[in-house]
């Protein structure tokens, strides 16, 4: 299969009801689904305020949880592909994570990454957000089966690490989903640049998946879900308002970019290489 509708839901997630974020999220994912798409993927911390004094008390563990169960049953009733942003998970050492559960369109769950880089950050005059104080840092590089090809999934701060996209891509994923929730300090000047430079890197599709932007709210989000191609242009994107963001992808437009510059092929393994390969 050459060509698939992926889905973008960017959420208003609800500041004080577990149960209404829940909620919400199977709503758009049932919107999205009955608009024809085939992957549909939530924003980070989708059902949890994105705070750390709130993960421990929202987290779940697999399979259990109301919010894994919701994602499983709704990737099966609708026959979707599910990348379920990402929630707190807790697992039976009593640790977090910043966790998205993928599901198939048999309501399977087949891969979960655990946000490998911690956002750890303290801006001058901008804004401070230390993951680590509550939060386990993942290990694994995340990468998925589908009909369409391999499919990578990382969470938010993960896009700044370059090596990890680049890994992925020559591992084969034409696809790269991000859930993420930027900020007011990071989203205007880093946001794009970021999506579109890993992207154009590794000629791949590369979507950022946001929460919808609350101006009450102590962190606010940027929004802005978009999705860049391999030619490192933006072709699809959403504002900061609640809203899908649905795209058509032709994966055929990867193999024309790497056969008119084929960046790939051009690197120096003899001199540099990823030596987690």
């Amino acid at each position: 299969m050459n060509t698939l509708r992926i889905a973008l839901c960017q959420m208003m997630v609800n500041q004080e009801s577990k149960k209404t974020n829940i909620f919400k999220a199977k709503t758009m994912i049932y919107e999205a689904a009955n608009k024809g798409a085939d992957i549909i993927a939530l924003p980070e911390m989708f059902n949890c305020p994105y705070n750390n004094k709130y993960f421990r008390e929202y987290a779940e563990t697999y399979p259990k949880g109301e919010t894994i169960n919701m994602l499983s049953c709704a990737a099966k009733e609708k026959k979707v592909f599910i990348i379920g942003g990402s929630i707190p998970e807790l697992d039976e050492q009593g640790r977090v994570f910043n966790t998205s559960f993928i599901f198939d369109n048999k309501g399977i769950l087949i891969g979960k990454h655990r946000k490998i880089h911690l956002f750890d950050i303290d801006i001058k005059n901008g804004v401070r957000f230390k993951e680590s104080e509550v939060l386990t840092s993942g290990g694994e590089i995340t990468m998925i089966d589908t009909p369409w090809g391999k499919v990578g999934v990382a969470i938010c701060y993960d896009i700044r690490f370059p090596e990890l996209t680049r890994i992925m891509a020559l591992k084969g994923a034409k696809i790269v989903l991000m859930p993420a929730a930027f900020n007011m300090t990071t989203g205007p000047a880093h946001w794009e640049l970021l999506f579109k430079s890993r992207a154009l890197d590794n000629q791949i599709f590369v979507a950022g998946i946001s929460p919808a932007r609350n101006d009450n709210y102590s962190y606010v989000a940027y929004g802005n879900s978009l999705i860049a191609d391999p030619w490192g242009s933006i072709i699809s994107r959403l504002d900061e308002k609640e809203g899908i963001l649905i795209q058509d992808i032709d994966l055929e437009h990867i193999d024309e970019i790497r056969e008119s510059l084929p960046l790939l092929k051009h690197r120096r393994v003899d001199i540099y290489k990823l030596d987690t390969l």
